[in-house]
């Protein structure tokens, strides 16, 4: 499996060469747009677009034939991505360009790289740091994205391909329980307390409504301010939560890898349509929705993939109500889980006991992939357990 690791390294172009960066990204996304309106809007498929339009975009637009070739792929992606979500392409930013090998080069030597431009060639540096010289001595990437990010400066976005490492074949299987009160709790006793994230994000839930109506209600000095600041503010919470995601993720699979276990997770997908539908006040609602699991779980499979880790998911379904030693459905209060069971009794951790518990579906999958997951209670055959699924990885 190929495995691509993007580095963002930021450009250090002077005067002359932003303007021809900005002009090339403006031409661009003015070239996306003309493909956008005049291929119909059915046609996905990159090589079907360019058959159509190319040679019409290369005589109405100054950008080389491989800027207009990347194009046509660009507005192939957006749509098919517009599709799967059921919308349709809205519009193109003219903030980005794409570059393949004969427009895009890297040199090490000088840590310089060199791009096509509308107005030729320009060879600019790069401010790369250790950790950005470390991944590219050595390499010859083929393929990169120039972007002008929100604090106004053109950064390169490197693609590197790479061969990922086979999976580790093994049984053992640490289990990975989602939650709000504790964003995430293995099944070796090992949790991340997300009262803290709570805590930020209540607070720039205030900041930004306070702001927001000083925007729209104050003097005009005031709403000028106001916006400043929420301008400056934006983001803040987002990158918080992404480092926290971050560093959850590369310590499960750390621990996985010198373990040698599989990781196994929760199948959370649809739960903000679940619980959007339960009444709720405000604040829950909008904790809720801005919880990152989906975003923990990508981090996961991703540095899983590069590290050889296997990451499985299974169904969420009685995880949290099912005892991880007699398998009986028991009573789960906020923290705290009871087996009603008479036969075993267990008591503690309600977010420890349904990591154990996802251990074990993991478990069932890793060793018996083609009959999916069965667990059931032993010791009380009127009480079921937890449902059977198909495996998926």
């Amino acid at each position: 499996m190929n495995q691509v690791l993007t580095l963002v390294v930021r450009l250090q172009p002077d005067s002359e060469q932003y303007a021809k960066l900005k002009d090339t990204a403006t031409e661009f996304a003015s070239c996306c747009e003309f493909i956008n309106s005049s291929v119909k809007p059915t046609l996905t498929n990159r090589n079907s677009i360019q058959a159509v339009i190319y040679n019409d975009a290369k005589n109405k637009f100054n950008l080389v034939s491989n800027h207009i070739i990347r194009a046509c792929a660009r507005v192939g992606a957006n749509r098919l991505t517009a599709k799967h979500k059921g919308k349709k392409v809205k519009a193109f930013k003219p903030t980005s360009f794409d570059c393949d090998k004969d427009t895009f080069t890297f040199r090490e030597k000088d840590w310089t790289v060199s791009l096509s431009t509308v107005r030729g060639r320009e060879r600019i540096s790069l401010n790369a740091s250790n950790y950005h010289r470390g991944k590219l001595a050595g390499q010859k990437p083929t393929s990169a994205t120039v972007c002008l990010h929100q604090d106004g400066n053109f950064y390169v976005h490197i693609q590197l391909k790479s061969q990922a490492p086979k999976s580790n074949r093994t049984t053992n299987v640490i289990g990975v329980d989602f939650g709000r009160r504790e964003i995430a709790k293995t099944s070796t006793d090992k949790g991340w307390d997300g009262k803290q994230i709570n805590q930020i994000r209540d607070k720039y839930a205030r900041v930004r409504a306070s702001l927001q109506r000083k925007a729209s209600q104050g003097t005009r000095s005031t709403r000028r301010r106001a916006r400043q600041i929420l301008k400056r503010l934006s983001g803040r919470e987002r990158r918080f939560q992404q480092w926290l995601n971050h560093n959850i993720s590369k310590s499960i699979i750390a621990e996985a890898k010198d373990n040698s276990c599989t990781v196994a997770i929760e199948d959370l997908t649809g739960i903000r349509e679940r619980t959007n539908e339960q009444p709720r006040n405000k604040t829950e609602r909008r904790r809720s929705n801005s919880w990152a699991f989906y975003q923990l779980r990508f981090f996961l499979e991703y540095k899983g993939i590069k590290e050889g880790v296997k990451v499985i998911t299974v169904p969420p379904a009685y995880t949290s109500q099912t005892c991880n030693c007699c398998l009986h459905i028991g009573v789960r209060t906020d923290k705290k889980f009871k087996c009603i069971n008479t036969n075993c009794g267990w008591i503690g951790d309600a977010d420890t006991n349904g990591s154990l518990v996802i251990a074990l579906l993991g478990g069932c999958l890793v060793n018996q992939p083609d009959k999916g997951s069965w667990l059931s209670c032993p010791l009380d055959k009127t009480v079921g357990g937890l449902l059977e699924a198909p495996a998926s990885a």
